[in-house]
């Protein structure tokens, strides 16, 4: 398996905190990882590493398949947007681009054009930045991380507060970048349901240690169907189930129990709870939300 970022024991302190412990990450190339997190789970500072915009405490990161001052060497293939876009306000998205162009050696003619279209803003290109919204400054700080072609874009929270279009123009954007150019990307959020929509792997970072890495697929294999049984009397609804041999449930509050296997007989347990006089106020059939297995998850 070939890794654009492949971390081992990665971990980075402030004082007596421990921001990130030990944690080591696999970002397929030519992918997008989704790095799932609550505020202050340590998703900053580790892809603040990776970008070496931080120094680790310890532990190694490996960008391409190099190590140590190797690995260093391949800063210069990576893109990043990390905490908000440093952009300067009086100046155009056009003249921002030229700014970095200009600083990355970069003069092809036409390749601003070229960016801003990329991002969705070929019609913004000489407005200046701070009329900009929300969602247009973080298309720009994305078309900034562009410049020079990165094979690897690290993202920080992009989608942060961001209006519903805002985070649709977002995913298209990202999804685009990935599909056409086979580019690998790494985004980090804490909506788990947004990242769900763009991401083949995902991450879950919680107080600095890394306690899960899986696939679209094992993410939503964990998020099985459930029938949910909403009732008066939980406690009779169990007897009746146990009786059935029903064993996977769980009373998730005082009305509901949500049962995880023999969802196709859901006709028949409703049958049989009413049979034991059992007061049923509704039973259906759904599906366990993302947000729920995260917030599970991390307790």
């Amino acid at each position: 398996m070939e890794y654009a970022v492949n971390t081992t024991l990665l971990t980075k302190k402030f004082g007596q905190h421990t921001a990130v412990n030990q944690v080591n990450l696999h970002v397929k190339r030519g992918e997008i990882y989704g790095f799932i997190g609550r505020n202050g789970a340590g998703k900053t500072t580790c892809m603040k590493m990776l970008c070496g915009l931080a120094t680790p405490t310890s532990g190694e990161v490996s960008l391409f398949g190099k190590q140590g001052t190797q690995a260093r060497e391949m800063y210069e293939r990576i893109g990043n947007l990390i905490e908000t876009p440093g952009l300067y306000p009086n100046m155009s998205a056009g003249e921002n681009l030229k700014c970095k162009c200009l600083a990355l050696g970069i003069y092809k003619k036409g390749y601003i054009e070229e960016i801003l279209a990329q991002v969705g803003l070929q019609e913004a290109g000489k407005k200046k930045v701070k009329k900009f919204s929300l969602g247009m400054k973080q298309r720009l700080g994305i078309g900034m991380a562009l410049l020079g072609e990165p094979d690897l874009l690290i993202l920080d929270e992009p989608i942060n507060g961001l209006d519903p279009q805002g985070i649709v123009e977002v995913r298209e954007i990202l999804k685009n970048l990935n599909q056409k150019k086979g580019m690998t990307i790494m985004i980090s959020s804490h909506i788990l349901e947004e990242l769900h929509k763009v991401a083949d792997t995902f991450g879950i970072i919680h107080n600095g240690e890394l306690i899960q890495e899986l696939s679209r697929e094992e993410l939503e294999e964990k998020c099985n169907n459930y029938i949910e049984i909403t009732a008066e009397h939980t406690e009779h609804v169990c007897t009746v189930l146990e009786s059935m041999g029903i064993k996977n449930y769980k009373v998730v509050s005082p009305n509901v129990i949500q049962i995880y296997e023999r969802l196709e007989e859901s006709g028949q347990i409703n049958r049989e709870l009413t049979k034991k006089d059992c007061v049923i106020d509704a039973i259906r059939v759904a599906h366990e939300k993302l947000e729920n297995y995260f917030l599970e998850l991390t307790k």
